[in-house]
């Protein structure tokens, strides 16, 4: 476990950001937590007994590994739906701890009701409809097929949910692609309904859908950015306030990351810093050395743009992000020292850095940026 920084999560943030979700899409709308990706970098194991607390029952992950992950955490206290990879070796642990996961392929169908007969237990599957994202899914010509193997087989298969993907509900330039999608859905959906069989809920909405495209929400809507205080995008978020007479920001910001000033330097007018000559002293200048660099997450896209902040001063990246180390200018901070508190992501004497600003100054996604944390940095709930 690594002692260069530490990860907080304010679980008061958190609740207030499901307080304001659920308020959102009303009491019949079950709320997934993706915690996908390490949680988006906030930490699964952490994260889901942090989201436990705050009353979430239900969790969407990617794989297996991460179901196990949240099993080991929560036991059988919560519902897990895995959306992408399992392994023909992961299928029978599925199975037996009852994770639902998405069937959206013949041959996962097939594996699922061969583990499922020899275990003597249902597979409990939700069906992925291919209606225009073009990644996974059922396409319509496979309607037929499935809806026969369902009740030929619902002995061994309980048919959980029916569910797609939108591709790209964040931007308003896929609105006429999105919304041929959530048609298709709602015609497939209807077909297998008209066919005798109906599964236990329908999805299909992710934190983007939900917001821009009400009518996503139906049974469940699978929530990962917002419920860490964070926008899909600034079209959501503007599409939001419009919505509503106060313009305030009713999520706030679950992940602080926080480091301390290793060493301190005095650099001399025309002397480079760091390697290379990326960045060039024009004056003399105070440099704090940080612990932190690109092995743990920092991106290398941020040097000479980056910002933290040290003593309630936000300070700059100067010369390249190394590895393990990177350099800040605290010329201009007059009482500094080693072991001095280094914001960067949070909040620091009424400034902030924000996860978004990250985006700003480099060519990552917010999204990408928090995954990237490495998994070694410690997390801690705060009140």
């Amino acid at each position: 476990m690594h002692t260069n920084s530490i990860i907080e999560l304010n679980k008061s943030a958190y609740q207030k950001n499901i307080d304001f979700l659920k308020k959102t899409f009303g009491k019949k709308v079950i709320l997934s937590s993706v915690v996908k990706g390490n949680a988006y970098g906030h930490g699964i194991a952490e994260f889901v007994n942090m989201a436990y607390e705050c009353g979430l029952r239900h969790f969407s992950v990617f794989d297996v590994e991460e179901a196990k992950s949240i099993r080991a955490q929560l036991q059988h206290r919560v519902t897990i739906m895995v959306m992408g990879l399992v392994n023909e070796q992961d299928m029978d642990w599925a199975i037996e701890n009852e994770v639902e996961f998405f069937v959206f392929n013949k041959i996962r169908l097939t594996k699922a009701l061969k583990s499922a007969k020899k275990l003597h237990k249902k597979a409990k599957i939700h069906i992925e409809l291919e209606t225009g994202m073009h990644r996974t899914g059922f396409e319509k010509r496979d309607l037929n097929s499935i809806i026969e193997t369902l009740k030929r087989e619902s002995e061994h298969l309980v048919f959980k949910g029916l569910c797609t993907h939108y591709a790209g509900a964040e931007s308003i330039a896929n609105y006429y692609r999105v919304d041929k999608q959530i048609k298709r859905f709602e015609e497939m959906y209807q077909y297998i309904c008209n066919h005798g069989i109906q599964p236990e809920i329908k999805h299909s909405a992710c934190s983007a859908a939900s917001m821009m495209f009400p009518e996503t929400r139906m049974d469940l809507v699978r929530i990962g950015i917002m419920q860490y205080g964070l926008w899909p995008s600034p079209e959501v978020f503007v599409n939001y306030l419009n919505s509503k007479k106060s313009k305030i920001d009713p999520l706030q910001r679950v992940i602080s990351w926080k480091s301390k000033i290793m060493n301190l330097k005095i650099v001399n007018s025309g002397e480079f810093i760091g390697y290379g000559t990326s960045f060039l002293a024009e004056r003399k200048m105070k440099i704090a050395v940080i612990p932190i660099g690109y092995a743990h997450g920092y991106s290398r896209s941020l040097s000479n743009q980056g910002r933290v902040l040290i003593n309630g001063h936000r300070c700059i990246v100067v010369g390249s992000v190394n590895m393990n180390m990177m350099s800040v200018d605290v010329t201009d901070i007059e009482k500094v020292k080693k072991e001095d508190e280094v914001v960067l992501i949070g909040n620091q004497n009424g400034l902030t850095v924000s996860v978004a600003s990250f985006s700003d100054f480099s060519n990552q996604l917010n999204y990408e940026l928090l995954t990237r944390i490495s998994k070694t940095i410690p997390r801690k709930i705060i009140e």
